[in-house]
């Protein structure tokens, strides 16, 4: 059974008691930087959970006991690494008591697979490094014995508590194993490796037959192997290189290297059309399409373009003004409410005169105070899909925004509305009216394992509570003559600017942006609570990322991109030291996205509108409620009664799917004259039907903002 390897991660950040950066990746040892906390483990995926536990929870020992310092360069790192292991296994069995248990039996398995590699050896020739190693590690099943003067530095070791101690037992370690070596090495042999010490047969006359010839030879001989005397050996501590070599068995061979993405350090200023910038050209481009129709139309020349969808508009927000009443009403009931549950009363400590005469049977003789705490001030930023397949829908979704758009600005809300696109950047008109294509710079630096977003990315400010209400008025129309266009393109007399034309979905680099507009809004507007409303159609497609790639014969190596693989690809946040895992669905790669928004921004609540067409609920419930049947069950009862539901998944404090027929529908009950009572009736049915689904959306709405 293949190993989770988040589980793990987990569990070494629970140890850690620390939200550590942990990463697995194909390196052939456990590592460990003290300096900037991030723990790099192995893909043991041939080991089993114990044995994973166990060296996690050594990984940890490390990363919680062994300080930042430079290692002792007296003393081979084997030497020191032997007596650090002692010491902070014993820290971490005291910190938790359960852990002896891992240790316990995942050395044994270990042992029992011959991983030291001494199963074939006699324990008592190998050096002290080796004894203590194994005694500590699993001489619970192997017996290992000592000299008097072994023990008393075994000793040393086993009572090592800080770092400083352990480089201490590690240095004199390794000087008794090196003056060990020497020592043997110093006894003489001959080239037979016989000693000089047994007797050779005698000749006839008793004289030795391998006597040397003279004592003169012997000093020349003495003389010249003193002149070329060989380098002393260095121990070594073999059962840690065979522990070491073994381990790097467990690891998956020719496996996939996991990467963790980053988000960019996004230049918010250069992604942001300003509202100025876009209204700009809305504006310019109506004035020249009404001067056009002017100048070469002679029959119609007087005729205002923008006449019948304008009516509309003014309709539509005379009709609306009732939901936005009964929002406003609902917001401050809410308010209300919640202030109340907050108040408290206390004594203030000042005598109250007209209690005083009753202190013989009154304890409560002083002033009272109750205080009632202000409520949390909210903003809201609202990011509007604005691709290609809103076309359909984009007047619908705009009436949705527009009831919130009044909401705030009747109860003080300050709001900023974001449109998403990649049209904005992509030409800019010359002054002989000509097109041209615009010299587009990068949104960030980029960085290797950064998200990409590509350079004509842009969100138009589209709306703000920043403007005049005149002001506003009037980009509220502008906006909504745009919508129009985009549902009734062959029937308008007009057309919408060409740089707000509908493109792609760059719905995930608009959530990625969100890391630096929510922060900025908050500061801005002085609010302590944000409420960021996303309004999408659809899914979209995932985002590459920045990798170092070198072109097939080339030499250098450039910045290249690849797309993401969800089961290598992780999103990593190194202040939150959380990692966030991408599915193989498109919308999962959002929900990690807004999922890591969640975590960084935790006083913000994040809201879904989704518009569905007819047709497309079961699909979009079956892809987010697919795990909970009674979530979908629930959600599909509601959207039988009321055409709109309300999920908790997907990444958002809230999802609305809404219907864009419902949507369509006009609000109001009317019935042509001589209308028979089943016209009648019909009539007021759908008229409290559709009240019903703005009243339900929009009461949610308010329970996450008030």
């Amino acid at each position: 059974m293949a190993v989770q390897q988040e589980i793990k991660s987990q569990l070494a950040k629970l140890l850690a008691t620390e939200d550590l950066v942990v990463e697995h990746k194909n390196v052939p040892t456990a590592q460990f930087n003290v300096h900037t906390r991030e723990l790099l483990l192995p893909l043991w995926e041939r080991a089993s959970s114990t044995v994973y536990d166990m060296l996690v929870g050594h990984e940890v020992g490390h990363a919680l006991f062994t300080p930042d310092e430079n290692l002792n360069q007296d003393v081979p790192s084997q030497f020191l690494n032997v007596v650090e292991d002692v010491r902070i296994e014993k820290l971490m069995k005291r910190k938790y008591m359960g852990i002896a248990k891992t240790f316990y039996r995942g050395y044994n398995e270990l042992h029992n697979k011959d991983f030291f590699e001494v199963n074939d050896q006699d324990i008592d020739t190998l050096n002290l490094a080796d004894r203590v190693n194994l005694h500590y590690k699993v001489g619970a099943f192997l017996n290992v014995s000592f000299t008097t003067c072994e023990k008393e530095i075994v000793e040393i070791i086993g009572k090592c508590e800080t770092f400083n101690e352990a480089k201490e037992a590690a240095k004199i370690l390794y000087d008794f194993c090196k003056g060990e070596l020497n020592h043997k090495q110093e006894q003489p042999k001959t080239e037979d490796g016989i000693g000089d010490d047994i007797e050779l047969p005698k000749n006839e006359e008793g004289v030795q037959e391998e006597e040397i010839d003279s004592q003169e030879e012997k000093e020349e001989s003495h003389e010249a192997e003193s002149s070329k005397k060989e380098p002393e050996s260095e121990p070594e501590v073999q059962t840690a290189d065979s522990l070491e070599s073994h381990l790097q068995d467990l690891i998956r061979e020719n496996g996939k290297e996991n990467v963790y993405l980053e988000v960019p350090d996004l230049d918010i200023d250069s992604i942001i059309a300003t509202n100025e910038e876009v209204h700009n050209e809305i504006d310019r481009s109506f004035k020249d399409q009404q001067e056009y129709w002017k100048n070469n139309d002679h029959i119609n020349k007087d005729i205002n373009l923008f006449e019948e969808v304008d009516a509309e508009y003014d309709q539509f927000k005379r009709d609306a003004q009732k939901e936005v009443s009964y929002l406003v009403k609902e917001f401050e009931c809410k308010k209300s409410a919640s202030a109340y549950a907050r108040a408290a009363t206390s004594s203030t400590g000042i005598l109250d005169t007209k209690k005083l005469h009753t202190y013989r049977f009154n304890e409560d003789i002083f002033k009272k105070v109750t205080v009632l705490p202000d409520g949390k001030n909210h903003g809201l930023v609202f990011i509007l899909d604005w691709s290609g397949s809103m076309s359909g829908v984009m007047q619908d979704t705009i009436k949705q925004l527009y009831n919130l758009i009044w909401f705030c600005k009747k109860v003080s809300i300050p709001f900023e509305v974001y449109a998403f696109t990649n049209e904005w950047s992509r030409r800019e008109q010359d002054e002989y009216g000509q097109w041209n294509p615009i010299d587009l710079k990068d949104h960030y630096e980029a960085q290797e394992y950064d998200f990409r977003v590509e350079k004509d990315f842009s969100l138009m400010n589209l709306l703000s509570s920043k403007v005049r209400s005149n002001e506003l008025d009037k980009q509220l129309r502008n906006i909504w003559r745009i919508s129009y266009a985009f549902g009734h393109h062959f029937y308008t007399r007009y057309t919408y600017p060409v740089r707000l034309s509908l493109s792609g979905t760059p719905l995930n680099e608009a959530v990625l942006s969100l890391h630096k507009i929510l922060p900025r809004f908050q500061k801005e507007n002085n609010v302590e609570k944000v409420q960021c409303v996303i309004l999408s159609d659809g899914e979209a497609n995932t985002v590459p990322y920045h990798v170092m790639v070198q072109r097939y014969k080339d030499e250098e190596w450039i910045m290249g991109h690849r797309g993401i693989n969800p089961e290598t690809c992780s999103l990593r946040d190194r202040k939150l030291g959380k990692i966030y895992k991408f599915g193989w669905s498109w919308h999962l790669f959002t929900e990690a996205l807004l999922n890591n928004l969640q975590d960084k921004f935790p006083s913000t609540n994040f809201i879904g509108i989704r518009v569905l067409r007819k047709g497309e609920v079961n699909c979009f419930l079956r892809r987010y409620c697919a795990e909970e049947p009674k979530e979908y069950e629930k959600c599909l009862r509601d959207w039988r009664k009321l055409k709109t539901f309300n999920i908790t998944t997907g990444g958002y404090d809230a999802y609305f799917g809404m219907s864009s027929s419902a949507l369509s529908d006009d609000n109001e009950f009317e019935v042509k004259d001589g209308a028979t009572k089943g016209q009648i009736k019909n009539a007021f049915a759908k008229s409290l039907k559709t009240k019903k689904l703005n009243k339900k959306v929009l009461s949610e709405f308010v329970e996450l903002v008030a």
